[in-house]
């Protein structure tokens, strides 16, 4: 193993910042001193293999982004990463490791679902990576394979309240899921909005003419969001298991899991970047097709409601937990214009993972050092000259 001195760097940590020296062994963090410290007994600078000056620059640990989807398919497409040019994106935006999903669909195995994926990442990754499982069809076959999961270095899930007809899980199956949560110790994650009656307001807006990249927002209501999160909440409690709920975009979900976090219920919520920063008026209602980049689900909310502050807040208060990207990019060129003409055709996901590392130092630039330093090098091009 080599090792590297890094010195005269400000280091940033959970705690705040400080000057520091930073020695790394190998691929690890050995120690964080005070700048010239003999405390290891030694004078670092000449025993050490190498030394990098980070005068002037942020030292700050490598990210972990606990949500990401690379070649996931959907609608009719799939995500435009892969294992390696999403990696690459996300070592050098600061992010050293990935939690990515592994998928399983109705009528599929999930340990051939998790094989899938983990031929895909292997030996393709350019960076550290774990994987959620996905149960898209809860039945009788999926909850027994949900026993080896924990053995396999699976211990978390993924259902979906929302996609009917592709991920959808009705309440039934979510309280089987739990319910195999409480007795193995997995943790349940749900995406939570009102898929079938989402559908319906769609329908409603389409047939109404109303095919625009905006009225993705519309049609995916906070009402929605809040129900379901609710719903899967109450759902959780009746089982005993732990709760995790995906890309909380709308203050009053949050409300919810506050409410439950309050009383005690162990449950917890993640938000992202893009419902931090942009919103339904800005970005999802730019001019013509040009807020199909900005569809995701949840959808960005409106900033006139407040969600946005609302999001900024819970971080503080530990009302929510965790910010990932969600990161699922779509093209422009033959994939988000798969909705040309109906919102909901349009590939719902976008890019994320180059900036979550340095999201809150964003006004930095280039004086961001990450200390894992592998990867550091221009994100991967994931789409054809010209798509965006």
């Amino acid at each position: 193993m080599t090792t590297t001195l890094i010195k005269n760097g400000t280091v940033i940590n959970s705690t705040g910042t400080a000057a520091a020296d930073v020695l790394v062994d190998g691929e690890t963090i050995a120690a964080v001193l005070n700048p010239g410290s003999t405390l290891l007994g030694v004078d670092l600078e000449q025993s050490v293999d190498s030394v990098v000056d980070a005068t002037g620059k942020y030292l700050i640990p490598g990210g972990i982004d606990p949500h990401t989807h690379m070649e996931l398919p959907f609608g009719g497409t799939q995500a435009s990463d892969t294992f390696e040019s999403g990696t690459r994106a996300a070592a050098w935006g600061g992010t050293t490791t990935i939690i990515d999903f592994a998928v399983q669909r109705y009528g599929e195995r999930v340990e051939d679902g998790l094989a899938t994926w983990h031929a895909k990442a292997a030996g393709n990754a350019c960076i550290d990576y774990g994987f959620h499982q996905i149960i898209g069809g809860v039945d009788e076959f999926s909850l027994k394979a949900m026993d080896a999961l924990i053995e396999e270095g699976v211990t978390s899930f993924k259902l979906f309240m929302a996609y009917p007809g592709v991920f959808y899980s009705d309440d039934a199956q979510v309280l089987k899921a739990m319910q195999k949560s409480a007795e193995t110790g997995l943790l349940a994650m749900m995406h939570a909005e009102n898929g079938p009656a989402i559908d319906v307001l769609a329908e409603q807006l389409y047939s109404a003419g109303k095919t625009l990249p905006y009225y993705h927002g519309i049609a995916r209501a906070w009402q929605m969001e809040e129900e379901a999160t609710h719903r899967a909440i109450m759902i959780a409690d009746l089982a005993g298991a732990p709760l995790y709920v995906v890309h909380v975009s709308a203050k009053q979900a949050m409300e919810q899991l506050a409410a439950a976090r309050d009383k005690g219920q162990n449950v917890f919520g993640e938000t992202c970047p893009q419902y931090l920063y942009l919103s339904l008026e800005d970005q999802l209602g730019a001019p013509g097709f040009e807020g199909a980049k900005w569809v995701c689900s949840t959808p960005l909310r409106a900033r006139a409601e407040g969600h946005q502050d609302a999001m900024w807040q819970a971080l503080r208060t530990n009302d929510l937990q965790i910010v990932s990207t969600d990161h699922c990019p779509f093209c422009m060129k033959e994939q988000k214009e798969l909705g040309l003409n109906d919102f909901r055709a349009i590939p719902n996901g976008i890019g994320g993972i180059a900036s979550l590392g340095r999201a809150d130092l964003h006004h930095t630039g280039p004086n961001v050092w990450p200390l894992r330093q592998e990867g550091r090098h221009p994100a991967g091009r994931r789409c054809r000259p010209g798509d965006l």
